[in-house]
């Protein structure tokens, strides 16, 4: 009988976290526990003498498809792969959003046994950091109109409000709302909306901040809206950063759990990839530099996205430099982008998988432009033949890049000894020599066209009307020097989600930009980009249920 990930999850005995932060030599008395298999961490851990010579890899994928890749799984078996041959490894990942959770994608805690646990507590609220980022930005929003509508001394144009609210939940008939109804005392009515948490600009300045001082800054830098005189107006002009912070006072700290096997994993932060930078906070990265030898990171959707975004953005930013990049792939995603079926998908089709595997390699070519060395990593099905298994390995050797199977999903850390191997391989050999794709000081268009003709494989750029006027006004007021944040859709290297494997010739389509001043880039939107998902036919949440004594099923 095949145990689901939850039944897998509840079976296993996991340790008290301050066993877990042994392994680590965390101090008990630096703990603070949420409950016995939690434990907040305290920013002090983070200690630059101790990062030298410490080994950050990277996790990426090819392009997402309906039949799934595994990211997370991977990561968590690579974890548990090179603590297995003697490496001291962490793990370091996002918090999931509820918003998925009970939509489309289910839990997020990695699956069969390479999870992180407690799996349950993990993917619902865990240590309430969504909540408070939750309340933070919203509070940033009731002191905007409060402001207005008590004056509004600094002049503020509400036609030109840029600040929604947030809510971590799926919720499509609050992307678009009007505020202020019912009268003169219930404040100015005017247009506004609700984006999913992930997207917060709170969450990506937490992501990147430094410490308190340093997320207080860029809290305070945040643009909310524009004055009468078309002059950007900031979170600190409306005295909101204190306050702001002062809700993120525990959040800031990233969270202590454990995998399956009893190894460290710290998850903080949340940012989608497609909207958002796509990876867990600078802080707890270099947090796990610190206390580990090895310290495996993922970063949202494929390389073009969360890859790309982790490289130029967050390691620049973050002072990270990684030492290869694991590009996840499976048998039934490369036969998915030869426009197979997902109902065939199953099915034996080698001709199908030599097809795909164009998407393959335009990843692996993504991750040299970085100077990177990239290892492939397998992720095994039980539908997968020896024969498709044995196309892709060819291929990745006529390319002189390493490959192995991963089976960690059916067998935890035994299942992945092997890729464990080759990375420690590939991390020692010292041939990567990371090298962003960009400066920050290159202009707007020349940073833009650079990723979508090297990363994307665009021939063109266009930039609507709209688009040019805010990088004349971005030049201006002096945000024409920081990195980019290109959304676009997750499921195609172009900005349409229907071209799918390596798509050629194409041309990226800037239509117009969003601001996080205060995280401190610029966010390019290619294409359609929905900052509040909705649910689908038939949501996930339909499937979870609790009984009388607690207990939770349905959550995978």
């Amino acid at each position: 009988m095949n145990l689901t990930d939850q039944e897998i999850a509840r079976a296993s005995t996991m340790r008290p976290i301050n066993q877990i932060a042994q392994k680590l030599q965390i101090d008990e008395d630096d703990l603070r526990p949420y409950g016995k298999y939690v434990a907040k961490l305290p920013l002090r851990l983070i200690d630059e003498s101790k990062m030298i010579g410490k080994k950050l890899i990277l996790v990426t994928a090819i392009t997402p498809t309906v039949a799934g890749e595994g990211k997370t799984t991977a990561s968590i078996g690579l974890c548990e792969g090179l603590n297995k041959i003697g490496i001291k490894t962490a793990v370091i990942l996002r918090e999931p959003s509820l918003g998925p959770v009970f939509g489309m994608k289910g839990g997020a805690a990695g699956g069969g046994y390479s999870q992180v646990l407690p799996m349950e507590s993990i993917n619902l609220h865990f240590t309430g950091d969504f909540a408070a980022i939750e309340k933070s930005h919203n509070l940033l929003a009731a002191l905007l109109d409060n402001h207005i509508h008590q004056g509004n001394t600094l002049n503020i144009d509400a036609r030109k409000i840029v600040w929604k609210r947030v809510m971590d939940m799926n919720e499509r008939a609050l992307r678009d709302i009007v505020t202020g109804l019912g009268g003169a005392a219930q404040g100015i009515p005017r247009e506004s909306g609700f984006d999913i948490t992930a997207a917060s600009e709170v969450m990506a300045a937490l992501c990147l901040a430094k410490d308190l001082v340093d997320l207080k800054e860029k809290l305070g830098n945040i643009i909310v809206a524009y004055t009468y005189d078309n002059q950007p107006v900031y979170a600190r002009e409306l005295k909101a950063q204190g306050a702001m912070t002062a809700l993120l006072k525990h959040t800031i700290m990233p969270n202590l759990v454990q995998t399956i096997e009893g190894n460290p994993a710290i998850i903080h932060g949340g940012p989608f990839a497609n909207i958002a930078q796509g990876s867990n906070s600078i802080i707890a990265t270099r947090m796990g530099l610190s206390l580990a030898d090895y310290v495996v990171t993922e970063a949202g959707f494929a390389s073009d996205l969360g890859g790309e975004k982790f490289l130029d953005l967050k390691c620049q930013y973050g002072g990270l430099k990684p030492d290869l990049a694991v590009i996840v792939t499976t048998i039934r995603a490369l036969k998915s982008h030869a426009g197979v079926n997902f109902e065939a998908l199953k099915e034996p089709n080698a001709e199908a998988v030599k097809v795909g595997l164009e998407n393959l390699e335009k990843h692996i070519e993504n991750i040299k432009h970085f100077m990177l060395c990239p290892v492939v990593a397998i992720n095994k099905f039980y539908t997968d033949t020896d024969e498709e298994i044995d196309i892709v390995l060819k291929r990745c050797e006529a390319l002189g890049v390493k490959a192995a199977i991963s089976e960690g999903w059916e067998k935890g850390g035994e299942g992945c000894i092997d890729l464990a191997k080759v990375v420690k391989e590939v991390a020692e050999s010292g041939k990567s020599n990371f090298t962003p794709l960009y400066n920050f000081d290159w202009p707007i268009e020349q940073k833009i066209e650079t990723i979508a003709r090297k990363i994307y494989g665009a021939a063109e750029v266009e930039y609507s009307l709209k688009a040019k006027q805010q990088i004349r006004l971005f030049n201006k007021i002096g945000l024409d020097k920081v990195p980019i944040c290109i959304a676009k859709t997750q499921y195609s290297l172009s900005d349409d989600p229907k071209l799918i494997n390596r798509p050629k010739g194409f041309t990226i389509k800037i239509r117009e930009f969003d601001i996080a001043a205060g995280a401190g880039f610029i966010i390019p939107i290619a294409g359609t980009i929905m900052r509040m998902p909705g649910l689908p036919s038939k949501p996930a949440a339909e499937n979870i249920d609790i009984d009388a004594d607690g207990n939770i099923t349905g959550l995978f």
